[in-house]
């Protein structure tokens, strides 16, 4: 699980001290293990560095770099990373394509990303997302696909509209673990999806949720996708993922990578409590 905090509005995010302080802390402790990359702009890379050689951690960081500045300064981003060497460890970059992506701009990021990096691209769905708008941004989810890019599913944010409904996420799951594309997600909030008396009508995703979705996209099982994404009972998600065989488990980690978490990283609390730590 990804540290996100970092693109989070300037106003209400955290410190950059304060990020790296609890990144490392949380990376040498007991769950190190569930910590992912720590989520950073281009446009607050440089400060990251200062902070991280003030630090001085005991091993490089793990690295997802944000384009918030454009494309052309990925190429500036990327060899400080790498001159950075004992701070971090590149190990994606992450944008927002236009609404008519095409393969000339999918090319242009990759020839902007090292083969060691994954290109990480997320189609925005339309603020006004009805069924044109949907099948619009389907679309550009599966060019992405197709040209080797990892899409991106943004799963919550400041606003309503950020929130993709259920239907909406079984189809983005159907164009990336359908044709056996990986995919990452943002804007996660719980490990399971809070009910509506506590969420509101539209709802919010979570991790479980997920993971059990993809489950039953790469080796089926009792109830549906649509089922497992309206889960609110975390008793019945937590039975479903010890149910999992290794060969089930290491298809689902493979196709969904990681997860970006919002406003702060999620406490492990949360896992310990269901009994899965």
């Amino acid at each position: 699980m990804d540290d996100a905090s970092l693109v989070q509005p300037r106003l209400t995010a955290p410190s950059i001290d304060a990020v790296v302080a609890r990144y490392l802390s949380a990376r040498d402790g007991g769950y190190g293990a569930m910590l992912g990359h720590l989520v950073c702009p281009v446009s607050r890379l440089p400060q990251l560095v200062t902070e991280l050689a003030r630090s001085a951690p005991t091993r490089p960081v793990d690295l997802a770099l944000v384009v918030d500045t454009g494309l052309g300064a990925v190429p500036k981003a990327l060899s400080t990373v790498f001159s950075r060497s004992s701070l971090l460890t590149p190990r994606t970059v992450e944008t927002a394509a236009p609404p008519d992506v095409d393969a000339v701009w999918l090319e242009r990021v990759s020839e902007f990303v090292p083969e060691e990096v994954t290109a990480v691209v997320e189609p925005r769905r339309p603020l006004d997302a009805g069924a044109e708008g949907v099948e619009a941004w389907l679309d550009a989810v599966t060019k992405v696909a197709e040209h080797g890019c990892t899409p991106k599913l943004r799963c919550g944010g400041q606003r309503p509209s950020d929130v993709p409904t259920v239907e909406q996420v079984e189809r983005f799951l159907e164009v990336t673990v359908g044709a056996g594309r990986g995919f990452t997600a943002i804007g996660l909030r719980e490990a399971v999806r809070p009910s509506p008396e506590t969420a509101g009508d539209r709802g919010r995703h979570g991790v479980l949720n997920l993971l059990v979705a993809v489950s039953r996209m790469v080796a089926g099982g009792e109830g549906t996708v649509a089922d497992a994404l309206h889960e609110t009972d975390a008793r019945r998600l937590v039975a479903d993922v010890e149910a999992l065989s290794d060969r089930t488990v290491d298809g689902v980690r493979g196709l969904f990578t990681c997860c970006g978490l919002d406003p702060d990283p999620m406490s492990v609390n949360e896992f310990a409590t269901l009994g899965l730590l």
